[in-house]
C-alpha cells in the first residue's frame, strides 16, 4: 500500500483512505489504519514521539507505529509513503516499549528544563535509542 501525503494546517474531520495528512503548525500527522479497520491513527512529531522526513517527494515516519489499543493491532512503518508492515509484538514487548515511552518522555523534558543549548539535546536521545534497542537484544 502506498499514501498520498497533504500537508495542512488543520487535520481535517473526515480522514481519507491512504493520505497521510501532515500538519507542521501543530506537530501531528494523522491517516486512518492503513490494514482497513477504519480507525484514525495520530502520531504527535517531537523530540520522544515520531520524527518526520520529508525528501521533497515522499514522507517517512520514525520509528514504526504500532495501534496496540485498537482491534487489529497493526504494526508497520511509513517509509517513502509506503507502508511497510512489521511483525506482530508479544503483550511483554508491548509493555517493556511503553514503559520506555515513558521513561523516555520523563527523562527527556527533566533533562531538557536543564539544558539551554539545544544541540546538548542530540546526545542524549541517542543515548535512550541505543537503551531501547538493548531491551530486545
Amino acid at each position: 500500500m502506498k499514501f498520498k501525503h497533504e500537508f495542512v494546517e488543520f487535520i481535517p474531520e473526515q480522514l481519507d483512505d491512504g493520505v497521510l495528512y501532515i500538519s507542521i503548525t501543530y506537530a501531528t500527522v494523522s491517516h486512518k489504519c492503513p490494514c482497513g479497520c477504519g480507525h484514525e491513527v495520530v502520531t504527535p512529531l517531537g523530540p520522544t514521539d515520531w520524527s518526520l522526513i520529508f525528501d521533497g517527494v515522499s514522507v517517512s515516519l520514525d520509528p514504526s507505529i504500532g495501534n496496540w489499543s485498537f482491534d487489529c493491532r497493526s504494526h508497520y512503518w511509513v517509509k517513502k509513503n509506503r507502508i511497510n508492515w512489521a511483525k506482530k509484538w508479544s503483550e511483554e514487548r508491548i509493555l517493556k516499549n511503553r514503559e520506555y515511552d515513558s521513561e523516555l518522555k520523563k527523562s527527556y523534558y527533566q533533562e531538557s528544563d536543564l539544558i539551554q543549548d539545544h544541540d546538548a539535546v542530540e546526545p542524549l536521545k541517542l543515548n535512550w535509542r541505543r537503551k531501547f534497542w538493548e531491551l530486545f537484544k
